[in-house]
């Protein structure tokens, strides 16, 4: 099992727009409003790293309010 946490930065105001979305993808088990660079963290769970990337990069980072994201893979 695979799993990483991807901060995102949205557009200003589309916030809860973005957060309702991500919920709606298969694999993403948490999305967390947070303050400070980023403005949500999400929590994604995959069977394999292959499987992992296609969410981040074919789900997660073409919604259309999404400005930029950072991964985070974790390793154990």
């Amino acid at each position: 099992m695979s799993k990483a946490f991807v901060l995102v930065n949205t557009n200003l105001g589309s916030e809860a727009e973005v957060e309702s979305e991500l919920m709606t993808i298969e694999g993403i088990i948490g999305v967390y409003e947070v303050y400070g660079v980023y403005d949500l963290v999400v929590e994604v769970e995959a069977e394999s790293q292959q499987k992992l990337k296609e969410i981040i990069f074919s789900r997660i980072r073409t919604l259309k309010h999404v400005r930029s994201t950072l991964t985070l893979t974790t390793v154990s």
